[in-house]
């Protein structure tokens, strides 16, 4: 994983690699950078396992600060590929953090306590899940969604193992999730159907039945993006255009 530095141009900083004894490191899924305590990022892998990374600043060379990285810890978090990491601002916002992976599970691990973790969810049809998104105003829900799956399933840590809300209007595969920067009750979920749907989730546990807002656009949508700063404004992805959406 690549440290860069942004100036006029990129500049990389340190390289992160966990293995030091061969050219070969296992492919990389995703990577999360801790918002609270930014020397803190982690990565998931192919190989089953996350990695929490630390980084240190070194001495001043002539007007540079050294960055390098060091492994805080490995773990094996799923039985199979791991496919999404990403910390929880919930406890602090420092230690919490969950996983997603090809068996199907949601684990949630806490830096302070790594002999163990919690599964909070496990996919009924043993579907790999492929992404999972935290609410930023409440840190008690997070989102996923399953390979090939329509549908976007809310958690509630409080309450594992079983969904609190899923988000069934998509007709194609779901491919992207963002919560509200400024809300804790609305979500934007993106499919191969061409559509961005905006849903409202006050009234869980009762069903969700429809989103409140939809776009369609020109193909299938396969990244979303809400303006963390400019609340207003959400980015879609798709073919090889990029929109930018008023809500």
């Amino acid at each position: 994983l690549p440290i860069l530095k942004i100036s006029r141009n990129a500049k990389l900083e340190c390289l992160l690699n966990n293995n030091k004894n061969s050219d070969f490191c296992a492919p990389l899924t995703s990577f999360d950078w801790n918002e609270v305590d930014p020397n803190l990022l982690g990565t998931s892998s192919i190989d089953t396992t996350c990695t929490i990374w630390g980084l240190e600043t070194g001495q001043i060379v002539g007007r540079t600060n050294l960055i390098s990285g060091f492994v805080k810890t490995q773990l094996i978090a799923h039985d199979k590929e791991v496919y999404d990491i990403a910390f929880s601002r919930a406890g602090g916002g420092r230690d919490l953090f969950a996983s997603v992976g090809a068996d199907g599970s949601v684990r949630m691990f806490d830096l302070r306590h790594l002999e163990h973790s919690t599964i909070i969810y496990e996919d009924e049809f043993h579907r790999a899940l492929l992404r999972l998104s935290w609410n930023k105003q409440d840190p008690n829900y997070l989102a996923t969604f399953a390979m090939d799956g329509q549908e976007v399933i809310i958690l509630d840590v409080r309450m594992p193992c079983f969904p609190v809300a899923k988000l069934s209007n998509h007709k194609a595969q779901v491919n992207g999730v963002a919560w509200a920067p400024h809300s804790s009750c609305h979500i934007c979920t993106a499919a191969d159907d061409y559509q961005a749907l905006i849903w409202d989730i006050q009234q869980m546990p009762r069903p969700i039945e429809d989103p409140i807002l939809a776009y369609t656009a020109e193909g299938e949508i396969n990244q979303i993006q809400w303006a963390s700063t400019q609340p207003d404004w959400v980015a879609i992805g798709y073919n090889n255009f990029m929109e930018i959406l008023r809500v």
